[in-house]
């Protein structure tokens, strides 16, 4: 056998011994059961893996010339690099869980909890990096050990991860680290020299700041009164001769975000 059939025969079996170790032992402490919903919650929420461990089966059934020019050899290779990498995330969330003092194990068993796993790894399926990946699995793990935040605004969360990519996670980072952020005080922390006014960077620039402005992720600092209604600001009364030439700079230092 050669070594790129030995490859493709570890396929399944990588994806079986690490996510489902806990299936096959003959008597599984509740601990395990509860993990092995969390599990399946996950895996069942990811169409492509029931096809995956039923085309393997296929696949050691074949012979070696029918498996070397199978199209079906070709979409096991292209899955064997995700299937590794799924496996590895769930190990991960699952080792810490395990850290965790067993209060968690109510949460983890609940279908509030697990709705939010299905949810969490539909977004992590189509997530086109490790950034995203690494984010949802925190979530996910953070979901089920504190109730910090209601299931209602992890969905939030979860939407937000699937909707944004890293440039405006960078943006909500640099913001939520420095509380009343100028746009010049977050360019200068994220990339450094300022470019100029007509450019594609600050043309970008401008439209990550709509996007999350608009989407309601950050919002301008604005006066409040003393019990928090915010203050009306007054119209500037410029005279016919002080009239800016220039329109409003997109590294401005005088307008402040907050999260």
């Amino acid at each position: 056998m050669s070594d790129g059939e030995q490859d493709q025969l570890t396929i399944h079996e990588t994806l079986i011994v690490s996510i489902n170790a806990e299936l096959e032992k003959a008597e599984p402490s509740q601990r395990s059961r509860i993990l092995e919903k969390f599990v399946l919650a996950a895996l069942s929420s990811i169409p492509w893996v029931g096809g995956v461990l039923s085309a393997a089966e296929s696949y050691r059934a074949e012979q070696g010339a029918i498996r070397q020019n199978s199209l079906q050899t070709q979409w096991l290779k292209e899955h064997q690099k995700k299937i590794e990498l799924l496996g590895l995330t769930l190990q991960g969330i699952k080792q810490r869980f395990e850290s965790i003092h067993e209060d968690i194990d109510e949460r983890l068993q609940s279908e509030e909890y697990l709705s939010l796993v299905r949810k969490a790894f539909r977004i992590w399926d189509q997530a086109d990096t490790q950034e995203k990946r690494r984010s949802l699995s925190n979530v996910v793990t953070n979901a089920a050990s504190t109730r910090a935040s209601s299931d209602d605004v992890i969905r939030l969360f979860l939407d937000w991860i699937n909707l944004y990519n890293e440039v405006h996670f960078a943006v909500i980072r640099e913001i939520f680290q420095n509380p009343g952020s100028t746009r010049f005080d977050i360019w200068s922390g994220l990339y450094g020299d300022i470019p100029r006014e007509d450019s594609s960077a600050a043309d970008l620039y401008k439209f990550l700041i709509r996007e999350l402005s608009t989407g309601g992720v950050i919002r301008q600092e604005r006066d409040t009164n003393a019990v928090g209604q915010f203050v009306r600001k007054r119209a500037r009364n410029i005279r016919r001769g002080n009239v800016p030439t220039t329109l409003e700079s997109a590294f401005d230092d005088a307008i402040a975000f907050l999260l």
